[in-house]
């Protein structure tokens, strides 16, 4: 029987260099998507997953990402005062239970995968968990990407990748998997490499940054040698678990953004907002107005 996933990790301690100098004094995961912060759009799809509980790795300069899933006592008075009814609706609606957000330091740049042994404590031993990368915003017109991942999960246990397929000569940029079956919304790993050289890559099946994982691999992080980048690397302590425990690959379908790059940026808050009724037509009709130009 498995065990049910309460938990999620959100690694923030970025320090968003891309951005700068928009990033100086805002946290990237606080730049909006339309008018919801980047690390709002990602809480929302796990929510939508059913996480009870988010573990956010924080950094210095991160507390306004703490102060976001906090209760705004002032706003929300002003808002009441102002008979701003649907608007303060919308706030109550989005923040966490009471004790449903727990925040750690990473205190030091040492990699994704330092960061999410940083969460080991909250997590515990002995419960699988969803790791969820705030950069990537995993956009659906059915159901969420993690939510698709814990039905496989449901299923088969294990340990699950998120997997979309990219362009064979841009393989080396990505940690790639070799599955059983790469045409299949579920498949086993048979394979699991991070950036691969030119022509020598398993599939095309690139790790979209959602992962669910079993807590055997808190034990293969703190024994991690550093990898690329002198930094510990998430991919080879999966590696190493994948010879211990079944890993699968589950891909996903819709759109997936890299709000850390400055194109994945803005052609998501295009994408957001021509999906939204109120927001759709008329974005659409500025858009054709500025290429006309």
């Amino acid at each position: 029987m498995t065990k049910r996933i309460r938990k999620a990790v959100l690694p923030v301690a970025g320090l968003g260099t891309r951005f700068l100098p928009a990033t100086k004094a805002i946290p990237k995961e606080m730049l909006t998507v339309v008018d919801r912060p980047v690390v709002q759009h990602v809480v929302d799809e796990a929510r939508a997953a059913g996480i009870e509980h988010f573990v956010f790795i924080t950094g210095r300069n991160k507390g306004v990402i703490e102060d976001h899933f906090d209760l705004a006592y002032e706003l929300d008075d002003t808002l009441r005062k102002r008979n701003k009814l649907k608007e303060l609706e919308g706030l109550l609606a989005d923040l966490p239970a009471a004790g449903a957000t727990s925040f750690t330091r990473q205190q030091a740049p040492l990699g994704l995968g330092h960061a999410v042994w940083c969460a080991r404590d909250i997590i515990g031993d002995d419960e699988p968990f969803a790791l969820l990368l705030p950069d990537m915003l995993h956009h659906s017109h059915g159901k969420g990407c993690l939510a698709e991942m814990m039905d496989a999960y449901e299923k088969h246990g294990g340990n699950h990748v998120a997997v979309a397929p990219v362009p064979e000569d841009q393989t080396h940029q990505y940690g790639i998997v070799g599955v059983e079956d790469r045409n299949a919304k579920v498949s086993r790993v048979t394979k699991m490499v991070e950036k691969p050289a030119k022509g020598t890559a398993p599939s095309n099946l690139h790790i979209t940054g959602r992962y669910i994982l079993q807590p055997t691999i808190f034990n293969l992080l703190a024994n991690q040698e550093p990898g690329a980048g002198g930094e510990i690397q998430l991919t080879d302590s999966m590696i190493a678990l994948s010879r211990l425990e079944p890993f699968y690959s589950v891909r996903f379908d819709g759109d997936i953004y890299d709000t850390g790059s400055k194109i994945g940026f803005l052609t998501a808050n295009i994408a957001y907002a021509l999906d939204r009724g109120d927001l759709g037509p008329q974005l659409r009709a500025e858009i054709e107005r500025l290429l006309e130009r």
